[in-house]
């Protein structure tokens, strides 16, 4: 008997991871450009300081959180931390997405064991939840926060849950839920370029740039 999901899967894996994959890389390319293209006006007063250094020190200064701001807001920072991390495990250590990998690019590298994995990608399906409870409960953060970021918390989650389910055979038919976790994953691919999940990409350019003005002023960013 075929199974009635089987048509869905093909569609995700084939047209479906085409057009996704084409809006990806040519939204992300035309976001990329439009920044480069607006540059900034050149500044002719004299250097203070070095803005390559300190524009290049600030990628990775502005990786770790101030001084108190992790015990100000735990879940936030933390929970952050783990659900990237755990996040990018999940997604480029894992068998399947190394042979996904290899045939878009040519590249590949060993997998991490399917404990690592696992593990990995609970701890970031507990983090987002954690996240979104936050923002849920807390008032300062429930007002700062629009529709479009819990859309995307929905997203970011999604192809975590749906991954998750589908390789332990958790519930529902096996097919149908690993369509789900592709097609998750297809439309978080379309809604980066064009939401702040962008700054997955963009978060060197604006780091640097930030960092090369203070150096320029001789002032730490």
């Amino acid at each position: 008997m075929n199974n009635p999901y089987f048509d869905l899967l093909m569609w995700a894996r084939g047209p479906g991871f085409d057009i996704a994959l084409t809006v990806f890389v040519a939204g992300l390319l035309i976001r990329v450009l439009e920044i480069l293209v607006l540059g900034r006006k050149r500044d002719f007063s004299k250097a203070k300081g070095s803005p390559v250094g300190q524009g290049i020190k600030t990628i990775f200064t502005r990786s770790v959180p101030r001084k108190g701001l992790v015990k100000f807001a735990p879940i936030t920072y933390i929970g952050g931390y783990v659900f990237h991390i755990g996040f990018l495990v999940a997604f480029f250590f894992f068998a399947p997405h190394i042979a996904l990998i290899y045939d878009l690019i040519g590249i590949s590298y060993p997998a991490m064991g399917r404990v690592i994995i696992e593990s990995a990608t609970a701890l970031a399906i507990i983090a987002i939840i954690a996240l979104f409870w936050s923002r849920m409960t807390d008032p300062v953060r429930r007002a700062l926060t629009t529709w479009q970021d819990y859309l995307l918390l929905v997203l970011s989650a999604l192809p975590l849950i749906t991954g998750y389910v589908a390789v332990n055979k958790l519930f529902g038919d096996g097919t149908l839920m690993l369509a789900l976790h592709i097609l998750s994953a297809e439309a978080l691919m379309v809604a980066f370029p064009f939401t702040k999940l962008t700054h997955a990409f963009t978060f060197v350019i604006s780091r640097y740039y930030n960092g090369a003005i203070q150096g320029r002023k001789g002032a730490e960013s």
